[in-house]
């Protein structure tokens, strides 16, 4: 049996691809009235009228757009916090346009969105709402500063977030994917004696795909996490559990995609 959502307003941003895209299904399949947020680019209106959803333009780094946007979906009982992007520079290399966009989207993009769902969310004593974090709101993958700087940014927006609002009735918590296949790891993913070196240290031995953060999500979304506020789930492969490397030429071998014992 699958999510249920019936009679519930969602609101996903970045919602037109990647994980966003899948969790803006997921919650449609289970009944939500779903309205994707995205930037005019990726085509929020056409994607989402795919699955039927609602589509709007809309650049979480705009409070005021965003304000208007929640406004015209009228208000959400859950809110998924997505939106973000990614650059791979050195420390060195990473420029103040960079850095600034960066922070901009994955740190401001998020709270702004938190704060507008909060203040929807508050005269009516319930809501949930989830943060799109990382495991790179714990480590320090290299040339990847910036991400990580925001990243981490938003363990201390999911606290302050669920301490303040808890009292209102209203939940938030944030899932933490590792690396997920979406048009931002295909290069990633293209490479497979990348793939063999980065998987070798998951226990599951493979990547994830961007469905399985989603049924993270639509779960700390749902009724069934109603006692669960402030919590980080790691969706991750058990990388985050993993120190030294689980896998090995020894007993295993490396197929395609993914690490399996002989």
């Amino acid at each position: 049996m699958g999510f249920q959502f019936q009679g519930k307003k969602a609101v996903v941003t970045g919602g037109a691809n990647g994980i966003g895209l899948a969790c803006a299904r997921l919650l449609a399949e289970g009944g939500a009235e779903v309205t994707v947020f995205d930037l005019p680019a990726s085509v929020p209106e056409e994607v989402a009228a795919g699955f039927g959803a609602r589509g709007m333009a809309v650049d979480v780094t705009e409070p005021e757009a965003l304000r208007s946007a929640f406004a015209a979906a009228g208000a959400p009982d859950i809110v998924v916090a997505n939106a973000g992007t990614a650059s791979l520079d050195r420390l060195e290399n990473t420029t103040r346009e960079t850095w600034e966009r960066t922070i901009a989207v994955n740190l401001g993009g998020v709270f702004y969105t938190v704060q507008e769902a909060a203040r929807v969310m508050m005269p009516r004593r319930t809501g949930s709402i989830v943060i799109t974090a990382s495991t790179n709101s714990y480590d320090g993958e290299p040339y990847q500063i910036a991400y990580n700087a925001s990243k981490a940014g938003l363990l201390g927006i999911l606290h302050s977030a669920a301490n303040e609002l808890g009292p209102y009735g209203i939940r938030v918590n944030a899932a933490c994917p590792g690396l997920i296949r979406t048009r931002l790891t295909t290069d990633w993913f293209a490479d497979p004696a990348v793939l063999k070196d980065y998987f070798r240290h998951l226990p599951l031995g493979r990547g994830g795909e961007p469905e399985e953060v989603a049924a993270a999500v639509a779960f700390l979304a749902s009724d069934l996490a109603s006692y669960i506020t402030g919590a980080a789930l790691l969706v991750d492969g058990g990388q985050m559990a993993s120190k030294f490397g689980t896998w090995s030429e020894d007993s295993a071998a490396f197929e395609r995609d993914r690490w399996r014992l002989k």
